[in-house]
């Protein structure tokens, strides 16, 4: 039975998919299309060397890893990847075991498989910018924000899993 505070299970599905197009679709797929440009229009899969077969690969493996960690949000969070419709639950399930940020190494491995692929200056430094951004905004602003909401749980998930690796 639905409450007010309670939306059925495809509610959940729709608002998910929306920020995933949103957040992790826009920084790891539009931009890098984007700056990438002209390059991409003439790469084939036939004619990759093997940095852009290990890109491709690396490619792929953040799109799984993202892919997981949004399914353990809405499972396991009851909630979505985007920091204004946050998880209501501590996730600390599947990938959240070996790190606490498996989401944004999932990113992170796309845009690096990216740059293998379509080796572009502006490409790289916009990776770059990216993964740093990432740290600012998990140290000064999500971290916070989850001591504060899951308190002595999320210390005690600090202290066992690595923010990073």
């Amino acid at each position: 039975m639905n409450t007010l505070h309670q939306k059925p299970p495809h509610f959940l599905f729709w608002r998910s998919l929306f920020f995933t197009v949103l957040q992790p679709g826009m920084v790891a797929g539009i931009i890098p299309w984007w700056i990438a440009g002209h390059h991409t229009s003439t790469i084939q899969l036939s004619s990759f060397n093997a940095v852009q077969l290990a890109g491709l690969l690396l490619l792929l493996a953040g799109i799984v890893v993202t892919v997981h960690c949004i399914i353990r949000f809405a499972v396991d969070g009851r909630g979505t990847l985007s920091p204004v419709d946050p998880t209501k639950k501590l996730v600390i399930a599947g990938l959240y075991k070996y790190s606490r940020n498996p989401m944004y190494i999932g990113v992170m491995l796309m845009l690096t498989g990216e740059c293998m692929i379509a080796p572009v200056s502006g490409l790289i430094i916009y990776t770059t910018a990216i993964f740093t951004g990432f740290n600012l905004f998990i140290v000064f602003y999500e971290e916070p924000r989850l001591l504060k909401d899951f308190g002595d749980s999320y210390a005690q998930y600090c202290k066992k899993v690595r923010r990073w690796l």
